[in-house]
């Protein structure tokens, strides 16, 4: 089955310097009918205007996956990591015990455009991890690209709980496919582009609930850029 949310039923937070669709219920936006979706807890679209961002915050028990679309993403955090980060790379953070961190554009004239998602954790006080991973145009050009698994998988990158992120930057007319294994789901997000996804036409900043379904075919009907989530049923 396939839930289709289009970009106008998620909520629109507008504060000026930070401009944000919200997937599910997150600050301002409080609907208990729409907290998460399995493991998955935030999903934010997120504009950061030049020479602004969040400041030093604090985050606990929580596993938190930033996706640069466009710009340049600086970070700082308590256990001493600061970087900068840039289109198509991901930041990952394990906040189990706690950890303060800020997220800025630095930039004087370019907006910071990315995907904040966070992924609840498989208990609490889990040891703190961070890190980052420089992934290429090519290495997502037309293929999935396996960009997040936990620790007993093969992803670059590895997070504590039992999910998995695939992106691609997909050619117009290419065709790709993915098995969904039984008793798992998989949100899916269109960042850039539009594609028919078993089917079903999504727009960029478009979702997809797929839960029960045993394949996905993903059609690019242009250029298109696109993220999905896939973990346990729940």
């Amino acid at each position: 089955m396939l839930r289709y949310i289009p970009k106008e039923q998620l909520f629109l937070s507008n504060k000026g310097w930070l401009q944000s669709r919200f997937h599910f219920s997150f600050a301002e936006y409080i609907n208990h009918d729409n907290v998460n979706f399995g493991v998955l807890r935030v999903l934010n679209d997120d504009m950061i205007a030049p020479k602004s961002g969040f400041d030093m915050h604090p985050h606990r028990d929580m596993e938190i996956v930033t996706y640069i679309i466009d710009g340049e993403l600086t970070h700082r955090d308590s256990m001493g990591n600061v970087e900068t980060l840039k289109r198509g790379e991901v930041q990952y953070m394990s906040a189990g015990s706690g950890v303060f961190h800020s997220e800025h554009n630095n930039h004087p004239t370019k907006e910071l455009t990315l995907l904040q998602i966070w992924i609840l954790p498989p208990q609490k006080n889990l040891p703190l991890l961070y890190g980052s991973h420089r992934y290429t145009d090519e290495e997502r050009k037309d293929t999935l690209l396996h960009i997040v698994s936990n620790e007993n998988d093969d992803a670059k990158i590895k997070l504590h709980q039992d999910v998995n992120f695939y992106v691609s930057e997909l050619s117009k007319n290419k065709t790709l496919t993915f098995n969904i294994a039984p008793n798992r789901q998989v949100y899916f997000v269109v960042i850039e582009g539009k594609l028919e996804l078993n089917n079903t036409l999504l727009n960029a900043h478009d979702a997809c609930e797929c839960v029960d379904e045993k394949v996905l075919e993903i059609k690019a009907k242009s250029d298109t850029h696109f993220l999905f989530i896939e973990m346990a049923n729940g």
